[in-house]
């Protein structure tokens, strides 16, 4: 079995220059760093599963869960999936613990993370982008916290890996969905959460590059909501008082049933066509009502396990992640098959 002791002899550096380069933790000069992962990989190094749960349990490591979830249905099954990952690694005694917030504000959020810093091994985060929750994000991975980010990525860490969709190529997509459905005229509103998320202005930028390609296509309003299903149900009522022609709606995040009710309370046949993202039960129910035509699905649970599996996976094996990114693909869903 290779030791960290003969990867440290073979690269000329200390035990301690290994486990920093293989664990994730401290600072290591970039190079030395690959040349040590490139080292273990070539002898086939592994960390000792044994070890790694004693010291797990002897440690009792915790993880810090951190979303602006509160409100947001989508979250329920994201949670589901981090949940049921940390029943499979209750034996190991790491522990879970949750910060919820209400939309997007990043002094609140930056406050939850200066609170947590000096107590967790681990940070699972769905990061509001903001140069203060960047350079908080990359003070916690400098003192060997580790970092993943959760639905919505963040520019200019050093995080460890995002476990989430492609939001742009979710932007192509209900663009170019929409164009299935209407053909190549359409007045359009586009409605999300926070241009606060780096995932909302991506998947915005999506969309309108999509544009490009249907010149009967104008985008009549961009409106935000901070996910939030009364004010969506106010700004969408009051944009259709507004814009009469709209005639397609694109929810590209939260607050989709707010939208929807604000819909359904027009003629039916001065309904705009309305698509979305999710499957949470209100939205399911607007797509039996045949308000919501289509929805992309971007697999909540499966972004919950698998950022809290990997983080257990680092905290008793010593794994890191393979990909700083896991990247869970956007699937087209009708009520016939949801």
């Amino acid at each position: 079995m290779v030791t960290m002791k003969e990867i440290a002899e073979i690269c000329g550096v200390s035990r301690g220059t290994v486990d920093r380069a293989l664990n994730g933790r401290g600072r290591v000069n970039a190079e030395t760093a690959e040349k040590i992962r490139r080292t273990a990989k070539e002898l086939g190094y592994e960390p000792n599963p044994a070890g790694k749960a004693l010291a797990a349990r002897k440690k009792r490591p915790v993880i810090s869960i951190v979303m602006s979830s509160e409100g947001n249905p989508f979250f329920d099954d994201v949670k589901k999936g981090m949940e049921e990952a940390a029943d499979q690694y209750k034996i190991y005694g790491v522990q879970i613990e949750y910060h919820t917030m209400k939309g997007y504000d990043p002094q609140k959020q930056l406050a939850t993370l200066q609170e947590i810093a000096g107590r967790v091994q681990a940070l699972i985060i769905n990061p509001i982008d903001d140069p203060a929750i960047a350079t908080q994000i990359n003070s916690m991975v400098e003192s060997g916290i580790f970092v993943v980010t959760v639905n919505n990525d963040i520019e200019g860490t050093r995080r460890h890996c995002y476990v989430g969709s492609d939001y742009y190529n979710g932007g192509l997509t209900s663009c170019a969905l929409l164009e299935a459905l209407l053909g190549q005229q359409a007045e359009i509103a586009v409605i999300l959460g926070s241009l606060k998320l780096r995932g909302h202005r991506l998947r915005l930028e999506g969309f309108k590059e999509r544009m490009k390609k249907v010149p009967g296509f104008h985008l009549a309003a961009t409106i935000e909501h901070n996910d939030d299903d009364i004010y969506a149900y106010e700004v969408t009522k009051n944009l259709l008082a507004e814009h009469p022609e709209i005639n397609a709606i694109c929810v590209l995040a939260a607050g989709v049933y707010g939208t929807c009710r604000a819909v359904m309370q027009l003629p039916e046949e001065r309904r705009p066509l309305v698509l979305s993202f999710d499957t949470v039960p209100t939205t399911v129910e607007m797509m039996q009502f045949g308000i919501i035509k289509a929805t992309i699905y971007q697999h909540p649970y499966r972004q919950g396990f698998s950022a809290v599996n990997k983080a257990f996976e680092y905290l008793v094996h010593g794994r890191l992640p393979e990909k700083d990114m896991c990247i869970l693909k956007n699937e087209i869903k009708l009520f016939e098959n949801l």
